[in-house]
């Protein structure tokens, strides 16, 4: 007897067990290579800042002769805080400042040197750029990077592999150790095609970079941790993955230009584009020239940060010390319209489905999850045993929607997989594309479409694929514009396709997300909708 209330109190107690403790599904493993902390940050920044600043400001030039008197550099009415002002007006979250360009002319007071702001009337010469830039910065909560130009016109050990080398590493020390948290360092091997021939020190350059800021990204042609697109257009190529092998890549000559554009689906690296462009036809400020039209803008935008790469857009400041209030409008305008284009997801209120999903309806990997607020750690996930037709779908009101943009997103922390997808209304396909990443944006090339369902189909992939998010921009019978945004205007010759106009229809469903894109200035704004996520469990 007393055996048998044994067995049973043991039994009972191992069934309590097994009702109250939950079997989690495990999340999927990742597909090699993963972005590092640093780099998932960099990533989601979507848009930088690039200031070009120093005496090229002054002489009108873009490349610097080497022998211009620091005298002429006197930025008298010189505003760091302008500047940031600026950026977050943009949404950026991290600028970068020309430290010193080919000219040789640095923007604080290095030792190693007298060609930098020492000898300038500005501050009296007791100047420091960096420092101005720093300090506004930081209450702002806003991150600095560095550009410290390999090609040096002016310094004669320039030409001297170990004297030079000796003196880029010093001042490379003097950036790194004095003004804080450096977020991104900047090297090129841009020089003149009759200049002296030198060798760079790229891994030592690298090792010193490393060994002083932990949490830095090293841009250049091979990375570490970013590469140049391959253009200063600011467009990447239609297919443009995360991942390369390094080993195919080099700083300064011998640049692959293809390779770097479109990246490599065997890539043993993973080393995103950085899409570099101006926001005026140079990268110095030059009386004579005017900011980039809106559409312009818009038009880049969709090809970088809509094609898995991050926007690094140039904006230099004048002769006074001031970024131009023609520039600022200009990208005050920019900001308002990517937020009007994408700031209310219709996906939010449609009833979604999907060909199946990792552990089941309970496992926590549902296509529910492409509708909540975390676009990195979760996601909808298939299941690992089901065939290569996977596929999420959203369902609509009676009434429908209609649209002109759709924007897909992967869980990248868990690696890039998607290959190829296609994209249908109502059963017929409007779209289709290579890869995915990070953020993938589609504008309909048929224009506006209107329809109760949209599928996104992954027609191939590397391992299962793990979708994030998915967005639709709609377009149709725009609201009244006093439900407008406030600053959204476009000069009469920008192109409005670039920012159409929003569909008007009953409140959407429970499920799915819709934007409303709505008339301002005459103009009209297209609404939105978002339709993909994918990797991770919720939290």
């Amino acid at each position: 007897m007393v055996s048998y209330s044994l067995y049973a109190t043991i039994l009972f107690s191992l069934l309590q067990l097994s009702i109250s403790t939950p079997q989690y599904v495990t999340p999927p493993l990742p597909i090699l290579p993963v972005p590092s902390y640093s780099q998932l940050k960099w990533q989601q920044r979507e848009i930088i800042m690039f200031l070009h600043f120093g005496v090229n400001t002054f002489t009108d030039s873009e490349w610097g002769t080497g022998y211009e008197d620091p005298a002429i550099f006197n930025p008298t009415g010189l505003n760091a805080a302008q500047w940031i002002e600026t950026a977050v007006e943009t949404g950026v979250s991290l600028v970068i400042l020309t430290a010193k360009h080919h000219d040789g002319f640095c923007l604080w007071p290095s030792k190693y040197t007298n060609q930098s702001v020492i000898g300038s009337p500005w501050e009296n010469g007791h100047g420091d750029v960096i420092r101005e830039l720093v300090k506004a910065a930081e209450p702002r909560g806003v991150d600095v990077g560095l550009y410290l130009s390999p090609w040096d016109r002016h310094d004669q050990r320039y030409g001297h592999n170990q004297e030079y080398n000796e003196y880029y590493l010093a001042q490379l020390q003097e950036l790194l150790n004095n003004y804080g948290n450096v977020r991104e360092i900047w090297f090129d091997g841009a020089k003149g095609a009759n200049a002296t021939n030198m060798s760079y020190y790229f891994n030592d350059w690298i090792a010193m970079v490393r060994e002083l800021q932990s949490s830095i990204n090293i841009f250049s042609n091979a990375g570490p941790d970013v590469r140049w697109v391959g253009d200063e257009n600011g467009f990447a190529g239609e297919t443009c993955w995360s991942t390369v092998n390094r080993t195919s890549l080099s700083i300064g000559d011998g640049i692959n230009i293809d390779y770097l554009n479109t990246g490599d689906p065997k890539g043993t690296d993973w080393l995103p584009a950085e899409c570099d462009v101006s926001i005026r036809p140079g990268w110095f400020w030059h009386k004579s020239e005017s900011p980039k039209k809106l559409s312009k803008l818009l038009e880049i935008y969709y090809n970088s940060v809509g094609r898995n790469c991050l926007l690094l857009l140039n904006v230099p400041p004048n002769t006074t010390g001031l970024i131009s209030g023609g520039d600022v409008q200009r990208l005050r305008e920019f900001r308002s319209a990517i937020d009007t284009i994408f700031g209310t997801n219709l996906a939010e209120k449609w009833y979604v489905n999907a060909s199946s999903q990792r552990g089941g309806k309970e496992g926590g990997f549902g296509p529910e999850n492409v509708l909540d607020t975390d676009h990195l750690w979760t996601y909808w996930a298939p299941r690992d045993d089901q065939d290569e037709d996977y596929w999420i779908e959203f369902h609509g009101t009676d009434d429908g929607v209609s649209f002109n943009v759709v924007r897909i997103q992967e869980a990248i922390g868990l690696g890039q997989r998607i290959k190829r997808h296609e994209i249908y209304v109502d059963g017929d396909l409007i779209a289709n594309g290579t890869i995915v990443g990070y953020k993938k944006l589609h504008r309909l090339k048929m224009g506006v479409v209107h329809g109760y369902s949209v599928k996104i189909r992954i027609t191939e992939s590397r391992g299962v694929p793990l979708h994030l998010m998915i967005f639709f921009n709609s377009s149709q019978n725009p609201l009244s514009s006093s439900q407008s945004p406030s600053s959204v205007s476009l000069s009469p010759n920008d192109d409005k396709s670039l920012i159409s106009p929003p569909s008007s229809t009953t409140p959407p469903p429970k499920s799915f997300e819709l934007l409303h894109h709505q008339q301002h200035h005459g103009h009209q704004i297209p609404n939105q909708l978002f339709l993909l996520r994918c990797p991770h469990r919720r939290r």
